[in-house]
């Protein structure tokens, strides 16, 4: 029965290992030497990593192989792929002088990014253990996330970069190296921001569409065509739009709620959760 435990915490393991791997390769690189096919494979690794991340979970959960070791070294995996990863490829992309404001400006951004998603992840764990054996307040939690889950905030990130650094970025949005870092500084505050927030960010677990299985089957494999060829030929832009589409769509309904105010029923979920 221990061996059937191996196989979430396994792919736990891959999905830090891919993180570690952006780690070590973008530290052999010099501050701003890394080119937009090193951004590109740093971003795919990435994506793999947060797939792992699901993975682990929905295998757990499938196997009944659930345990609290897996449940913390996930969180620490995380943390390492998600939470630090992300701000090292950040860094080692500009090419900045140091020692002078805008230096210090990217490394707070850096900074700030990763402790927010330590500290999300933190709050996270915490309201997990707090919902155990609570079904009311499981659901709850299983429905939306309080602040922008680390995988999306990690991959927000990581797009941005790799989309100003694209041919794409240079043609569309064609920007100074010092604006650039000074975009880019400000996003990775403004993630960590969102990390720590007490605003809800919708799961894709509650979206439930009733139509027809051969229209199901067939929107599916439409979006599905359109996806692989976005990726196969669009990929930065894809990749940047998908999860700042999320983040914005977020921000609106909490938006929405806070301007409805508390005594209305309009989006009544997504009002922002109160401070403990």
């Amino acid at each position: 029965m221990r061996r059937v435990y191996l196989i979430p915490n396994i792919i736990t393991a891959f999905g830090l290992a891919c993180g570690l791997f952006v780690i070590f390769k973008v530290t052999m690189v010099e501050p701003g030497s890394g080119t937009f096919q090193g951004l590109q494979a740093a971003a795919v690794l990435l994506l793999v990593a947060a797939l792992a991340d699901v993975l682990d979970g929905a295998v757990a959960r499938m196997i009944r192989a659930e345990s609290e070791f897996g449940f913390m070294f996930d969180s620490l995996a995380d943390a390492v792929s998600f939470g630090v990863a992300p701000s090292v490829v950040f860094l080692k992309s500009l090419s900045l002088e140091q020692g002078t404001g805008l230096s210090f400006y990217a490394v707070v951004g850096a900074m700030l990014f990763s402790i927010c998603g330590v500290l999300r992840l933190v709050r996270f764990n915490v309201k997990t253990q707090e919902a155990k054996g609570d079904p009311h307040a499981t659901a709850l939690q299983k429905k939306h996330f309080t602040g922008l889950p680390i995988p999306a905030g990690a991959i927000a990130a990581v797009s941005a970069n790799l989309f100003l650094a694209s041919p794409f970025g240079a043609r569309f949005m064609p920007l100074e190296p010092e604006t650039q870092a000074i975009v880019l500084s400000t996003l990775m505050i403004l993630l960590g921001f969102f990390m720590v927030s007490r605003w809800k960010f919708p799961s894709l677990k509650v979206l439930h569409f009733r139509v027809a299985s051969f229209q199901l089957v067939f929107f599916t494999a439409l979006i599905a065509i359109f996806v692989l060829y976005g990726i196969l030929h669009f990929f930065p832009i894809i990749l940047v739009i998908i999860p700042w589409a999320y983040i914005v769509l977020a921000c609106v309904l909490s938006i929405i709620r806070l301007i409805a105010g508390k005594k209305s029923k309009t989006l009544e979920e997504f009002e922002p959760e109160d401070e403990d």
